[in-house]
């Protein structure tokens, strides 16, 4: 709706005289009023006219007023009701049951009416305001927080949702790009239609494009083609082959593909969202990312932030977390002692929310108290950390001497030639590298970074 001077009201009162004088009370305050004497009328009024603030008297010639705001209950929007009654405290108790806003003691003169007509359009028009807000939480699913960081996520997802342009999200594994993603799409006018997910990571370079693209006799249509009318996800960007990012660019630029095999080029009604857990700026300078790629993603970027930095959304995931869960695994809802919140709180999660995730999962799975203990999230996250912080990896290391005499090399270097191994037989791959050793990308990002500062 709009401010609060737009507001139409409908005043209902059985004598003409007052309503004129009632109307007279509201000149400049831009409320659009009405003024109807009888329930008949006013009834008439409410699907006819759809008022959004109404002045109503009690007594009316053909019924109580009463009814007439029951009959408002129903309505989408509901119009916010102000009684007017001569009797007392009984008529407005009873108004004020009966769901009505506020009640207005008669006689009273024209600042009295407009000061409480005025503050109910107020209040309607942020209750309106908060109801708004909650749909389009509701449509920003799993993701939660109450953080600075996350508000400016969620005003982003906003923002891109009212847009047409390519959306580029970045940010570790397991902070949420594909929700955002999804959020986004639920948000836009592409909602009614599919949300098509393409994971590079996983497809080999050859596979992409028939993937994306379909080929021709092969009676694949392709996920462009699947993702008609709604939002195309491209997952992992930076895992693309340049002939795939020069094609992607062409779909992004002009808005068409051409199957594989086929020399015709084929319209795309398609919303693009691609997302990263590398720096693409990065990826640009090193030469894996195309820079006119680059720059037509990187148009309007959301960030996904790290666990790290909304520490103070950690119990808020939690426990909402710990109640899903609980759900899904036919388990009674636990809550947490507060040492174990404590632990909680006290933890980097490297493996961001999908780490929590798991853990959680596991805190419910395991715990046999009715509160999850301290020592059970302990144990707990020991076995599912997916990555040694870089402190730890920086930390002690056996003496030279010791070593030898041992014949013990350090942890991070077995590590290291383990991950260099592993990426060797993947043709340079981290993305494939990480899936075979079962850990994220951006655990292997960490890891290489903190050699690189232990040799500088």
């Amino acid at each position: 709706m709009g401010g609060a001077t737009a507001l139409k009201t409908l005043i209902v009162e059985d004598s003409a005289t007052l309503c004129a004088v009632y109307s007279q009370y509201l000149d400049g305050s831009g409320l659009d009023v009405k003024a109807v004497q009888t329930l008949e009328q006013a009834r008439a009024a409410l699907t006819a006219w759809l008022p959004e603030l109404i002045l109503l008297d009690i007594e009316l010639p053909d019924g109580d007023g009463i009814h007439l705001l029951d009959d408002t209950h129903p309505l989408s929007p509901k119009p916010a009701v102000v009684v007017m009654t001569g009797h007392g405290a009984g008529h407005a108790e009873r108004a004020i049951e009966h769901g009505a806003a506020d009640f207005i003691e008669k006689p009273f003169d024209a600042a009295r009416l407009r000061v409480t007509l005025l503050n109910a359009a107020e209040k309607l028009k942020l209750d309106r305001q908060l109801r708004s807000l909650a749909v389009k939480r509701e449509h920003l699913g799993p993701l939660l927080g109450g953080s600075p960081a996350m508000q400016t996520v969620f005003e982003t997802v906003e923002s891109l949702a009212g847009s047409h342009a390519t959306a580029f999200i970045m940010g570790e594994s397991g902070t949420g790009k594909e929700l955002a993603a999804r959020a986004i799409h639920q948000l836009s006018a592409r909602a009614p239609e599919p949300f098509v997910l393409v994971d590079c990571a996983s497809r080999a370079p050859d596979q992409i494009e028939r993937a994306l693209f379909g080929a021709v006799g092969a009676g694949n249509q392709g996920l462009v083609s699947e993702a008609k009318g709604g939002t195309l996800f491209i997952d992992e960007v930076c895992s693309l082959s340049y002939s795939s990012q020069s094609t992607l660019l062409r779909l992004i630029h002009n808005g068409t593909y051409r199957p594989v095999g086929g020399g015709e080029e084929i319209a795309a009604d398609v919303r693009i969202i691609a997302s990263t857990n590398r720096d693409p700026l990065f990826e640009m300078r090193e030469g894996r990312l195309r820079e006119d790629l680059y720059f037509r993603l990187h148009v309007v970027p959301l960030r996904m932030p790290p666990l790290r930095e909304r520490a103070s959304d950690i119990m808020m995931l939690a426990e909402a977390l710990l109640t899903r869960i609980a759900g899904e695994e036919g388990r009674e809802a636990s809550g947490l002692e507060p040492a174990a919140a404590e632990a909680l709180r006290r933890y980097s999660w490297p493996g961001n929310v999908r780490q929590l995730e798991n853990t959680i999962r596991q805190l419910v799975l395991v715990e046999s108290s009715k509160l999850i203990q301290e020592a059970t999230v302990k144990r707990v996250i020991s076995g599912t950390e997916i990555a040694l912080e870089t402190q730890e990896l920086r930390g002690a290391k056996v003496p030279a001497s010791d070593a030898n005499d041992l014949g013990i090399e350090p942890l991070w270097l077995a590590e290291k030639k383990v991950i260099e191994a592993a990426i060797e037989a993947c043709d340079g791959s981290i993305n494939r590298a990480a899936k075979h050793l079962e850990v994220a990308p951006s655990t292997i990002y960490r890891k290489i970074q903190s050699w690189k500062a232990q040799s500088a």
